[in-house]
């Protein structure tokens, strides 16, 4: 429940074109909602700015679109991750303005708002493989409002396609690593900007990599400052993180 819907009542409350009982009936469901199987936090946008987003994986299309439904009444935009395209063809049919971004494995309802902020976050991958947990983080970004741009496969086997790319890098406000392999993409990075970088570790990699704990132990063990790491595979994460770095810069 975003800050309109409450104004909103309140207001209609206030000239009278509605009813102390009827406004009373809208907000009791506050602060969540109970639906057996899940709690729909409906003030998740009052507190931190954006609605609760659905982590679809591991839930049933029929519970995901009872979510989406009782979401919809409080909040014009909803975003659910790791979703099949299954799960999407479910949403679909609840949510006729749903739509489906393949890459990120994510559903978006509603517009995507315009850009809010005037600070550039740049996703950096490392390969081509990296691409599905780069895009989880580009468009958990753009969906909070901020200007996204991208250069992928960008990673330390050729170093000199990240270099020819510097000019983009120093103009980032924020700027997400991912990577997987060894992981050592965000270092390199860190290492050339004064900005804060956000490492995301993928499970791309070798059977040495132990689905994507070597990167993971990489970026944490980085002797660069100013790199904070998310977990394995995290774009979500990193996203919102980079979001709120970005939101406070202005």
């Amino acid at each position: 429940m975003d800050k309109k819907f409450i104004e909103e009542i309140l207001t209609l409350v206030h000239s009278n074109d509605l009813s102390v009982e009827e406004g009373v009936e809208k907000l009791k469901k506050l602060p969540y909602e109970e639906l057996g199987f899940a709690k729909i936090d409906t003030h998740r946008a009052m507190r931190n700015g954006f609605p609760e987003v659905i982590f679809c994986q591991g839930k049933t299309v029929t519970q995901v679109q009872e979510i989406v439904l009782r979401m919809k009444e409080y909040n014009s935009i909803i975003l659910g991750m790791r979703a099949s395209e299954e799960t999407y063809n479910g949403v679909k049919a609840v949510a006729s303005d749903a739509e489906y971004f393949s890459y990120a494995r994510a559903i978006l309802i509603g517009k995507k708002p315009k850009v809010k902020y005037s600070g550039t976050v740049l996703i950096i991958s490392a390969g081509t493989a990296d691409m599905p947990v780069a895009e989880e983080a580009a468009l958990t970004a753009s969906v909070l409002g901020n200007k996204v741009e991208k250069l992928y496969d960008a990673g330390i086997a050729g170093l000199h396609r990240l270099l020819y790319n510097s000019e983009k890098i120093y103009s980032a406000n924020v700027i997400i690593a991912v990577a997987g392999m060894e992981g050592a993409l965000p270092g390199i990075v860190g290492s050339l900007v004064d900005k804060p970088v956000i490492a995301v570790p993928t499970s791309v990699g070798y059977g040495s990599n132990f689905q994507g704990l070597s990167a993971l132990l990489t970026m944490l063990n980085s002797c660069v400052s100013g790199i904070a790491v998310v977990n394995i595979d995290n774009g979500f994460g990193a996203g919102f993180m980079a979001a709120s770095i970005n939101r406070l810069s202005g």
